[in-house]
């Protein structure tokens, strides 16, 4: 079975790099996706996306390590920094700790880590009880931000920062009846009570990095529960939903690895099962397989790269799962 999903995997990730990846403004030496499949040139500018290829590519290397996968994930970081005009930041604290992310698992970028870093910790406030806000100048905190910020500062050794982190979005926004996280909270105490996908992944990555079992053991319970269709991780539409199930499989596979075998046993039935309807509604191209917004059920294929990375982390969650057994998991 190992095998299987890690063929798999290696379909998915061609077809994604064949459509997607292209040279940034024709440069030697780089590489970024594009928005949707058929598209040419950089001009839609998808930061966030960009940190979820190359959490993609650093994937597919772990799974199968080459040289020539090694050089694609250098050009990518150096298609990034080109066409970020040479800067690492932006103004969304969510996307650059995802970016923080990505560039950690690939490695060799300490100036780019050390900016990411500096900017998160910029973001931290009192407001609200504390949380870092969305964006630069905004008034709004909520767990896309705060979640992948918690995992980037964990693995940067400052447990202290992350614990308060996991400890402000439990305190504010988990939904009592459920156990699910909701989505944030403006500055004047309104809550945004939407349930996310991807909220409860960077919950429960969050709180893997910290070892709070029982915070990651509740957020599983309440995905299988309340947001699983049939045991399936539902879609969330394209454009930036697109990427929100396949956020949730990253760290679903992270936690049934690290957990006990008990609990973590309905992580990974979550993400084998995600991955097998992911696969089946997969619609057959030449230029490989195109995977759909939903999972769930059968629908049109999402043309965007957020659509075909969610599905393509999936199943390189699968494949990791099905190769890890009882070893020390990779990073996810």
């Amino acid at each position: 079975m190992a095998g299987q999903w890690a063929a798999r995997a290696a379909i998915a990730e061609e077809a994604v790099r064949g459509r997607f990846l292209r040279r940034v403004f024709g440069l030697p030496g780089t590489r970024l996706g594009v928005a949707r499949a058929g598209g040419r040139v950089h001009v839609r500018w998808n930061y966030w996306w960009q940190a979820h290829l190359l959490d993609c590519l650093v994937d597919a290397g772990l799974r199968e390590p080459s040289a020539e996968r090694d050089g694609v994930v250098r050009a990518l970081v150096r298609g990034i920094q080109v066409r970020n005009f040479g800067v690492w930041t932006n103004s969304y604290y969510d996307d650059i700790a995802w970016l923080g992310l990505a560039l950690q698992r690939a490695g060799g970028a300490e100036r780019a880590l050390g900016a990411i870093e500096s900017r998160l910790r910029s973001g931290w406030t009192d407001d609200l009880g504390g949380g870092i806000w969305w964006r630069r100048g905004d008034t709004f905190k909520n767990v896309p931000a705060n979640g992948p910020a918690a995992i980037f500062l964990a693995r940067r050794g400052d447990h202290a920062w992350a614990g308060a982190a996991v400890d402000w979005m439990d305190r504010t926004l988990v939904d009592p009846g459920t156990g699910l996280l909701w989505d944030g909270i403006y500055l004047g105490g309104d809550v945004v009570k939407t349930i996310y996908t991807y909220c409860q992944g960077v919950f429960v990555g969050a709180a893997v990095e910290l070892s709070t079992s029982d915070l990651v053991a509740r957020t599983i319970k309440a995905v299988e529960r309340h947001v699983a269709v049939a045991g399936v991780l539902p879609g969330q539409g394209g454009g930036d939903g697109g990427l929100f199930a396949g956020i949730l499989a990253r760290y679903l596979a992270q936690a049934a690895l690290r957990l006990p075998e008990a609990e973590g046993a309905t992580a990974r039935r979550l993400v084998l099962a995600s991955a097998e309807a992911a696969w089946r509604h997969r619609v057959i191209t030449p230029d490989g397989p195109l995977f759909g917004m939903r999972w769930e059920a059968g629908c049109d294929p999402g043309r965007d790269l957020s659509v075909q990375l969610s599905a393509w982390m999936t199943l390189e969650a699968a494949a990791l799962l099905t190769r890890a057994g009882g070893s020390t998991p990779d990073r996810v």
